[in-house]
């Protein structure tokens, strides 16, 4: 069975816009002609592939058609490009990405400044789950923790962000008056990422000992983890250049100084993409090398 391209075309760009309409403006077609590809595609694999709604959204085999019709497209603008026949009013390909939110927060963004052969599609989780994007075939490339391997993928280490346990010190005042203790760690609200955030665990389990931080507030934000350690709403491991600026003010302290706590991150990829992923591939290295701590 060979699969229509127009027919992908349409239904990448449904899923990436959300409608028929943006669709439609995207491919320079009608709303009408999107609608026809996707029930004709839908038809011939008989598979629904997309929800009708506001927004529309892919179902799990539209959505693996769709990653599917992103690496055609983003291999094909490549080859046309190295021909010297490529249109500049395409639509530039779209790559989607897993990026962990720290990462995102301190400089993944700088990757993507002067990079125009591509558009990024970017998906958050932590550090330690954005490589399952990648696993299950939903991402073409992920920002996760380097160790791990993915078949059909490769990876490239990127250096280590740097976190440090910190909180306001009214609250270091009111859960540790005695110091950082296991006991003292167990009542002190934790903040995490979410439900499967080990991050503040790891810490204390290296600094202080074997020890269940006291749960706090859930928040899957890097910028309001930084936001209600000043509040004095709980404590929690943040990215050391996000926190630069609040620690030197003394709005932010360290639990316990100079108690850092470093993540490895690499760049994985998928391998048979490895040529048309190259620009971002270098951007990715560069930016990295630009922010965080030099690999071992």
């Amino acid at each position: 069975m060979t699969l229509d391209s127009a027919q992908l075309a349409a239904l990448a760009a449904v899923v990436q816009h959300g409608s028929f309409e943006r669709a439609a403006r995207t491919l320079h077609v009608t709303p009408s002609a999107i609608s026809q590809r996707i029930a004709r595609l839908e038809d011939r694999l008989g598979l629904v592939l997309v929800t009708r709604g506001a927004p529309c959204r892919a179902t799990p085999a539209g959505d693996r058609l769709a990653r599917h019709a992103e690496a055609v497209a983003l291999a094909e603008h490549d080859t046309l490009a190295a021909l010297g026949v490529a249109d500049s009013e395409d639509a530039l390909p779209v790559v989607r990405v897993a990026v962990n939110a720290d990462s995102l927060a301190t400089w993944f963004v700088d990757a993507l400044a002067g990079l125009e052969s591509m558009r990024v599609d970017v998906v958050v989780d932590n550090e330690e789950h954005s490589i399952g994007w990648l696993r299950r075939g939903e991402v073409m490339a992920a920002v996760a923790v380097d160790g791990e391997t993915v078949g059909g993928c490769d990876r490239r280490s990127l250096g280590r962000l740097r976190y440090r346990a910190t909180a306001s010190p009214q609250f270091v005042a009111r859960y540790f008056p005695d110091g950082v203790t296991p006991q003292a760690l167990a009542a002190a609200p934790a903040l995490s990422f979410n439900a499967a955030d080990r991050l503040q665990a790891r810490w204390a389990g290296r600094y202080v000992g074997p020890v269940e931080p006291g749960s706090g507030h859930c928040l899957p934000s890097a910028n309001a983890f930084v936001d209600a350690a000043e509040a004095g709403i709980g404590w929690g491991l943040n990215p050391a250049p996000l926190i630069a600026q609040a620690l030197a003010e003394r709005r932010l302290v360290e639990l316990l100084p100079d108690t850092p706590f470093d993540v490895p991150l690499a760049w994985h990829y998928v391998r048979r993409l490895d040529a048309v992923l190259g620009p971002l591939t270098e951007a990715v290295a560069t930016a990295a090398g630009r922010h965080l701590v030099a690999p071992d």
